[in-house]
């Protein structure tokens, strides 16, 4: 027997072999983690990626792949039937720097997006202020509440809204009982575009069922404490209220702007696919489809897209930087 295993035996069986204890207890640490991956262990985890499958397929065959071919053919010119030619960036200068529909169809849109956003979210905080109370049969009523937003977005409502809007529709109709000879809302372009904005305001469910959790959330203390000082309806409303919704209303705006951004669906409808009258409803993404689909310039359509991504992110991004100065959360102290 040699010395050094003279000195092993020496420091006893809870010192064996040369490991200090730290590093024996970090074996055995692993050790016991190795031993967790049981055969049914592991069987569970490949059943659990294989039920991920499907979404990999999803995130990678339909939102990834297409994206990364879209922008490769914003640089080229691609007509669907010919291969694409590399063009640069040519498709962007000239959308940017040469192209009247492009700057008509960014003015609507914007314009759009600031008249509808505001008005839908504000109808919707009405509606659910009005809703987050306790009556009898509420739940019937906040279901129908939210019918239209189930509704507002399909074909069908917007052909009926069309139907509604039209030179003998019963909006006018309804103007002439009081003597009032309406103009043709869909035909005028004084007036096309403000149709399309009262359907985006009336599909107001989903943000009014987001501004109902929000307020049942706050706590009814709050405004009994401000009750009992003397504060009216109005100034608990604007006090308390409002800034403990800050966060709802933030998330809402965010939302209900991307969403607006991507309006499509009123617009193709109301105008038969133009855009008309004289541009009136020449929707961005209208504009997108018809040089996609209409004319077949899927690489100028490609470069369309991705400056409306372009648009959408910087919009988000001031929202969110304007954030730090007017929402309100709680567990932040301000």
């Amino acid at each position: 027997m040699n010395a050094t295993t003279h000195e092993a035996g020496a420091r006893g069986p809870g010192a064996a072999g040369s490991h200090p204890p730290g590093r024996a207890s970090a074996e055995r640490t692993r050790g016991a983690g190795r031993r967790r991956w049981s055969p049914r262990r592991r069987s569970a985890t490949f059943a659990g990626y294989l039920f991920l499958l499907p979404w990999f397929l999803g995130l990678f065959g339909l939102v990834l792949g297409p994206m990364l071919a879209s922008a490769y053919l914003s640089f080229t010119e691609y007509d669907l039937f010919t291969d694409a030619q590399w063009v640069g960036l040519s498709n962007y200068t000239e959308i940017i720097g040469s192209d009247p529909e492009f700057r008509q169809s960014v003015g609507v849109t914007f314009t759009y997006v600031l008249a509808s956003v505001p008005l839908r979210l504000l109808f919707a905080l009405a509606l659910a202020v009005v809703l987050n109370r306790t009556l009898r049969g509420m739940a019937f009523y906040r279901s129908v509440m939210y019918l239209p937003s189930l509704l507002g977005g399909s074909v069908g409502v917007a052909v009926l809204w069309r139907q509604l809007f039209g030179r003998d529709g019963a909006v006018n109709e309804f103007l002439g009982l009081f003597g009032i000879d309406g103009p043709n809302w869909i035909a005028d372009p004084d007036y096309s575009l403000m149709t399309i904005i009262v359907l985006a305001v009336w599909q107001f469910g989903s943000p009014m069922i987001i501004f109902l959790a929000g307020l049942r959330n706050i706590p009814p203390e709050m405004g009994e404490a401000a009750l009992v000082d003397g504060a009216g309806p109005l100034r608990r409303f604007l006090s308390i209220t409002i800034p403990l919704l800050t966060p709802i209303i933030f998330f809402n705006v965010v939302m209900q702007t991307i969403v607006a951004f991507q309006a499509f669906t009123p617009s193709f409808i109301i105008s038969n696919g133009t855009g008309g009258p004289v541009g009136s409803t020449l929707f961005y993404t209208l504009y997108l489809y018809q040089k996609a689909f209409t004319e077949f310039e899927m690489g100028y359509a490609s470069a369309l897209a991705w400056i409306l991504v372009a648009i959408i992110a910087a919009v988000t991004a001031v929202a969110f930087l304007s954030s730090r100065r007017w929402v309100f959360y709680a567990d932040e102290g301000r």
